[in-house]
This record gives C-alpha cells, sequence and structure tokens, in this order.
C-alpha cells in the first residue's frame, strides 16, 4: 500500500529505509513534529484509537520486523513497544468563538508537564467536556508523553489554542460563568455549579497567573481533609478531576 503523494515514506507498511529511520528518531523533537506535521503512535492499543478515530497513518513499523535494537532507537518508551506508526498531525481545532450555555469547558494555564497535560486530556474526555483551551507555554500536544498519558483520547477531544484573557474576555460577552482554581477560594461543594460554564487550571508550581484570577468570575478551592497541614495543594491533574467531576455531579441534580 502506497501512502499519500506528499508523505516522505516509500510505503505504509514493510522495513523504513536508513531515510526514514532518521526521520522517525527526529520526531522524538518537538522541531521536527512541528517541521513535518508528523508524529509518533506507540503501541498496539493506541494504534487502534488512532485508527478509529481517524487518524491519518503514514508509516507503521513493527518489531519483529526491524529488530529489539532499532525499535528501541525508534521508540521514546523504555520498553520498544511490538509496534509504531507515523501520522499525521491534525493540528489544534478551529474555533467558531461561540460558547454554549450550559456545557463545561476547560482552560489551562502554563500546564507544561506533558504527563499531566495528557491525563487533563483523558479526563476531559471521561467527563464530556466540550473543548479544552490551551494557553501559552503549555505542553505539546503531540509531545510522547501526552499521547501516551491521554490513551487515545488526544484523537477525539477538541484542543484548541488561545489566549486565556482574550477567552475570559468573550466568555463575559457571551453570559458564560468563569471559575478558577485557586487556593484559598470558595468551596466547590458549597458553590452552585449546576450550569457549567468555563474552568481555568493553573500551572503545577505557580497556579493560575493574577491576572487570570482577577478576570474570573468565581474563584473556587478544593477543601481539605487532611489531619495535619503539611499537605497545601494537589496535582493540577487530580485536581481536575475532582472539580469536574463535582461540576458534572451537581448538573445532573
Amino acid at each position: 500500500m502506497k501512502p499519500s503523494n506528499d508523505s516522505p515514506f516509500k510505503s505504509v507498511s514493510g522495513k523504513p529505509t536508513n531515510a526514514e529511520i532518521k526521520l522517525v528518531i527526529s520526531l522524538k523533537q518537538k522541531k521536527y513534529r512541528d517541521l513535518h506535521s508528523l508524529f509518533v503512535i506507540e503501541g498496539e492499543k493506541l494504534l487502534d484509537e488512532a485508527t478509529k478515530s481517524g487518524v491519518e497513518i503514514i508509516k507503521t513499523i513493527l518489531r519483529d520486523e526491524v529488530g529489539e535494537t532499532l525499535m528501541a532507537r525508534l521508540s521514546s518508551m523504555a520498553s520498544p513497544p511490538p509496534v509504531l506508526a507515523v501520522a499525521k498531525a491534525a493540528g489544534l481545532a478551529a474555533w467558531s468563538g461561540q460558547l454554549e450555555a450550559g456545557q463545561l469547558y476547560l482552560g489551562l494555564d502554563r500546564v507544561s508537564d506533558p504527563g499531566n497535560l495528557g491525563t487533563i486530556i483523558r479526563l476531559a474526555e471521561w467527563f464530556g467536556v466540550r473543548v479544552v483551551f490551551l494557553g501559552p507555554f503549555c505542553a505539546e500536544p503531540y509531545n510522547p508523553k501526552v499521547i501516551q498519558a491521554s490513551m487515545g483520547s488526544l484523537f477525539r477531544v477538541r484542543l484548541v489554542q488561545i489566549e486565556l484573557k482574550s477567552l475570559l474576555h468573550k466568555a463575559s460577552k457571551q453570559g458564560i460563568p468563569s471559575f478558577g482554581a485557586v487556593l484559598g477560594g470558595l468551596n466547590i461543594y458549597k458553590t452552585n455549579l449546576q450550569n457549567g460554564g468555563l474552568l481555568l487550571m493553573g500551572n503545577e508550581s505557580h497556579g493560575l497567573a493574577p491576572e487570570l484570577i482577577e478576570l474570573v468570575d468565581c474563584r473556587l478551592s478544593i477543601p481539605s481533609f487532611a489531619a495535619s497541614n503539611q499537605i497545601d495543594s494537589l496535582n493540577v491533574a487530580t485536581a481536575t478531576a475532582v472539580m469536574c467531576a463535582e461540576f458534572r455531579r451537581q448538573s445532573s441534580l
């Protein structure tokens, strides 16, 4: 089977050429993923998820065909998988600029850890989040760790790159409530979240930027039930899960 005319690969399957091997290895770096608009999917389950989701696969490489040593060079994983594939990066989704009342949206401010971003994308699919908005300096969605942590959700969840201040202004004009996860905010279990809205989650170390905190309609916190005062915050992906769960619990009442 031949790939599309603009593909740098001679065939979709079969042992790769030396030039193709160099290209696959280069895709471990963001600059080459951006340059070629390609990324690597590793493992049978993720490849199956990608195929079912309509991702364009332009090269499939089997460990049995190339051997353990070469597969280890091609792979970003600690143990090379039985199969990896090179796929076309669709890029981030276009957005009309319209938010829908009653829906839940996520905005991420400088969430830079790829594992956290991938987990949040997975959570977004689980909780039916309409769109995940990525502010500047978030991890790159096609980073191998994002792909692995999302467990296939990356191929189905809409991701939009945007300045979050602009997004908050749009939400305000459209009558969509906005919420920011902060320390010392309102208790999520005692706050009305039934109508959904735009929920902003902040950077792993520094939280939401002060200029974003100033713009949100409501500042939310997850109360701690710890016996000691030695825990002052949760991992951003964990906090996102707790908050999304409470939004959905209230919306189902």
